[in-house]
């Protein structure tokens, strides 16, 4: 049929039946708001707010407030739309609607004030009400019964990981009161109290972290693919053939469910009996250093079973019960001397709970004899904290140093796989990555992606125990975190962090940890906490939130709202040299320098050979004077130089002075 030929009729059916196609192929969406957007929220006083959501595809989108008129904006072609509206002063209660196509979501009891980020592992997730028993919060009842004040709320994100950067969390603005506020993270609901109290405004807080977790998973990607450390990992988190190599590893070997009662673990058959005897040649295992973490080796990074070995002397029969202290065994374990069973602590929770067994006399004989410990790792890293002793009332056997060590199990779904005893010391394990909290960029883009843009005055951060051993690495890292997180809200707004407690890591690696943290205030718009006077070298949760949060708050109430306070400890300078001593000065002196009289005073000198000796220091008007008779020529200076240091040097204001080493050449 020619054109000519069709009629009337037929246009307007042709007509009619297109639009019934475009009809069909438009479907409705809801209106739906970002998870941040809801009930009893905080935005960002005098700040270009972005708001965002989804809706049917090219529809309009209007939103109006009380302090505003209406704005309307326009949803693109698969229904994403953001608007970015204009806040006064601090202030509230109001009401926000937003509305499309005959739909509208009410948003009531909004406050505008300020609005921060807190942000790290376990020491920010840690919520008012602790984690008893082990794990407790200074005054914790009396300051929940007391938390009733509806100018504090907090937005604590859900637990996710991703490989991708998702849109959405999942979470919900809650105003602190005697029955919520003991789920909010308590150093950031201490920083906002003590910015509350000061400046009379509502504070919102997003929360979002994860216990045990490193620095690596916070970042994103492009960030971490810029280090160059990761590269391996990365590669083999988005490997096609990962699941194929999985398989092939796991089909090696049998499998058993892991025990979900205590009482379980204490029939469970591991088929590993051999390796706790006496006489078992232990030769071909490898060598590793006590107390410390047993994932040393990255291709054994891990979670599972790892038996540990020593043989030590004595030089008579006992004539009385020894005692045996391990200190905190990250996780479980079952010790045995000469074979027999002396002692185990298992179930969740007992990582902090320090070890110690009595070991009868009859066990023991003069000569050699043996310890073996199974060391079950349900998760992150595992080791034992130490000291490790034998001890009675007269006799002292220090543990500590070379043992030897064989991986025999691993866990994977939820399941032990058992090696061959009789292989594994040959295994040549494969890189086998699972996502987990550990991995890079996955909490980056399951936890602080999807909150981007929400308009934030600044972020606090409480993390690094996670990343000690790898301070050269942290170095770079943390700073590449602070400065992606800025890029990415394009804002170069405040961080301030906290600097790890003191605690037995068992390895002295964690000084190193604390100095890469404070060389990250080269960074601009940065503050740090100190808190080597209020950790807890027994727990690596120390119960003092509150001054970790009043500290933070501190920094925030002095550089961004023009507080007069001070606000840091004394931070090292530089130092000179005069004859036999060492003269060390100090920035955020404050009113003046304190050093508390002690037998030991952390300060440590060193001459050309970096060979460290303790000194006796003193105050000479605003810097310390060094002096140690082993160092005749000193050089170089390190404070707080240990896992377990004790703060000694303060400002008058009483805020402890940040561990250091100078540089070494």
């Amino acid at each position: 049929m020619s054109p000519n030929n069709i009629s009337h009729f037929q246009y307007l059916l042709y007509g009619l039946l297109f639009i019934l196609l475009i009809g069909c192929n438009t479907q409705k969406e809801p209106l739906v708001l970002h998870p941040l957007f809801q009930d009893h929220m905080v935005l960002q006083q005098h700040a270009k707010v972005t708001v965002w959501g989804t809706a049917s595809p090219n529809k309009t989108v209007e939103i109006a407030a009380d302090w505003i008129g209406q704005q309307k904006t326009e949803a693109d072609a698969l229904g994403n739309w953001s608007l970015v509206i204009e806040t006064p002063k601090a202030g509230g209660p109001y009401t926000f609607s937003i509305s499309s196509e005959n739909e509208e979501i009410k948003i009531r009891d909004v406050l505008i004030g300020e609005v921060w980020l807190a942000s790290g592992q376990s020491n920010m997730e840690m919520p008012l009400t602790g984690w008893p028993p082990n794990d407790t919060i200074l005054n914790s009842t009396n300051e929940i019964n007391a938390a009733t004040n509806p100018n504090i709320r907090m937005f604590t994100v859900q637990r996710n990981l991703s490989l991708k950067e998702l849109k959405n969390v999942k979470g919900e603005w809650l105003v602190s009161s005697a029955e919520t506020a003991g789920s909010f993270s308590a150093t950031a609901y201490y920083f906002a109290q003590r910015l509350e109290n000061k400046l009379n405004i509502p504070i919102g807080i997003i929360h979002t972290s994860w216990g045990g977790t490193p620095a690596e998973a916070w970042t994103s990607n492009t960030s971490i693919q810029g280090l160059g450390d990761f590269d391996e990992l990365v590669a083999s988190l988005s490997n096609p053939n990962m699941e194929k190599i999985k398989n092939e590893w796991y089909s090696r070997w049998q499998s058993i469910e892991i025990p979900e009662k205590e009482t379980d673990w204490l029939e469970l058959n591991l088929k590993d009996s051999e390796l706790a005897q006496k006489d078992y040649v232990d030769n071909a295992w490898e060598d590793i250093e006590l107390p410390g973490t047993l994932d040393q080796r990255e291709e054994w990074r891990m979670d599972g079973i790892i038996w540990i070995r020593k043989s030590f002397m004595l030089r008579e029969d006992p004539k009385e019960d020894f005692s045996l202290s391990l200190g905190a065994v990250d996780d479980m374990d079952f010790t045995f001397i000469n074979g027999k069973q002396i002692g185990f602590t298992v179930g969740p929770g007992k990582h902090t709970l320090k070890r110690t067994y009595t070991v009868p006399k009859t066990l023991l004989k003069k000569g050699v004899n043996t310890i073996a410990i199974r060391v079950v790792d349900t998760g992150g890293g595992g080791g034992i904290n130490g000291p490790i002793t034998l001890s009675t009332s007269e006799d002292y056997l220090d543990l500590d140093g070379l043992w030897k060590l064989l991986p025999t199990a691993e866990i994977h779904d939820a399941k032990f796989y058992l090696y061959d005893i009789k292989e594994a010391t040959n295994l040549k394990r494969p890189t086998i990555v699972n996502i987990n909290s550990h991995s890079p960029s996955v909490l980056f883009n399951a936890m602080i992606a999807p909150l981007i843009p929400y308009a934030i005055k600044g972020a606090i951060w409480y993390q690094g125990e996670s990343n000690v051993g790898r301070a050269e690495q942290y170095e770079r890292l943390f700073p590449a975190m602070i400065r992606d997180w800025r890029n990415r809200w394009q804002a170069n707004f405040p961080f301030y962090f906290v600097q790890i407690a003191p605690f037995n890591y068992g390895n002295n690696l964690s000084a190193a940890l604390r100095d890469a943290q404070r060389k990250t205030l080269s960074l601009e718009n940065t503050g740090m906490a100190v808190t080597l006077d209020i950790g807890n070298p027994a727990n690596i949760h120390p119960a003092n939130k509150i001054d970790v949060g009043k500290r933070l708050g501190g920094m925030a109430l002095k550089n961004e709202y023009n507080i007069e306070l001070v606000a840091s400890g004394p931070l090292y300078k530089s130092h000179t040299a005069k004859g036999n001593k060492l003269l060390v000065s100090f920035t955020e002196v404050g009113s003046g320098l304190k050093l508390i009289e002690t037998p030991v005073t952390g300060f440590e000198i060193a001459g050309e050979d970096k060979v460290f000796k303790e000194a006796r220091a003193v105050i000479i008007k605003e810097k310390i004077e060094l002096l140690s008779p082993e160092v005749r020529r000193p050089k170089y200076v390190r404070y707080a130089w240990k896992d377990t240091c004790a703060a000694s040097l303060f400002n008058q204001e009483g805020l402890p002075a940040s561990s250091f080493c100078s540089p070494l050449d």
